[in-house]
């Protein structure tokens, strides 16, 4: 089963993301999501290699947001598409069926038809506001993952749902009530002073309830 817990990079150069995924990695995350929007693909290919031999080194799953094209140059380990980008059918081919996809959702219906094109695991969001988002989706609160999650249950759904955007350690008990597999963030850990002790009571609160 997928790590309970993502790290979505940050970072306006490839050297301040670069930076940032290796503080996370060193911190204890072990599942790099690399974002780096509105660049050039030179820099967007330059940044991924330095990544996936950092993530092969700490051991951690690694993939490239949106980029197909690119997940399949470097052999990411996959790759994580939103509502508008390539489809996740589309992509199955290009990567077979060896590589994660995963697929932004923000509604049960957005579930139904990323889940049918044969997504791994789902992005639910977001949960509250976000500044990592320049166009921010219906926000969902607690209420509405266990609403969607409610239905996923009725429809045997079981594709592992992360809920994103705007969370904070004090609202995990609550979404992992919900019925949600885990969590991915970014600016809680890019922003953290005490990162390794951070992603340690993250963890503890994500596997509470985890029988080993």
């Amino acid at each position: 089963m997928f790590n309970k817990l993502q790290y979505i990079s940050q970072g306006e150069t490839v050297e301040k993301q670069l930076y940032n995924i290796h503080q996370a990695l060193d911190a204890g995350c072990d599942w790099i999501q690399m974002r780096f929007k509105n660049q050039t693909s030179e820099k967007k290919f330059v940044l991924a290699e330095a990544v996936k031999t950092l993530c092969e080194e700490y051991l951690a799953n690694f993939i490239v947001n949106d980029d197909v094209l690119l997940a399949q140059k470097i052999a990411s380990d996959g790759v994580h598409l939103g509502l508008t980008d390539m489809s996740v059918s589309e992509a199955r081919i290009i990567l077979g069926n060896t590589k994660i996809i995963g697929a932004t959702a923000n509604t049960f219906e957005d579930i139904l038809f990323q889940t049918k094109n044969g997504c791994d695991y789902i992005g639910l969001g977001p949960f509250q506001f976000t500044e990592m988002k320049e166009k921010l989706s219906p926000i969902l609160g607690t209420e509405g993952y266990a609403s969607i999650l409610n239905k996923m249950k009725s429809e045997n759904i079981i594709t592992p749902v992360y809920a994103i955007g705007g969370i904070t350690s004090e609202n995990i008990e609550s979404l992992m009530k919900t019925g949600i597999h885990g969590i991915a963030v970014s600016g809680m850990i890019t922003k953290s002073l005490q990162k390794e002790q951070l992603v340690q009571q993250l963890n503890d609160k994500l596997y509470a309830n985890v029988i080993i």
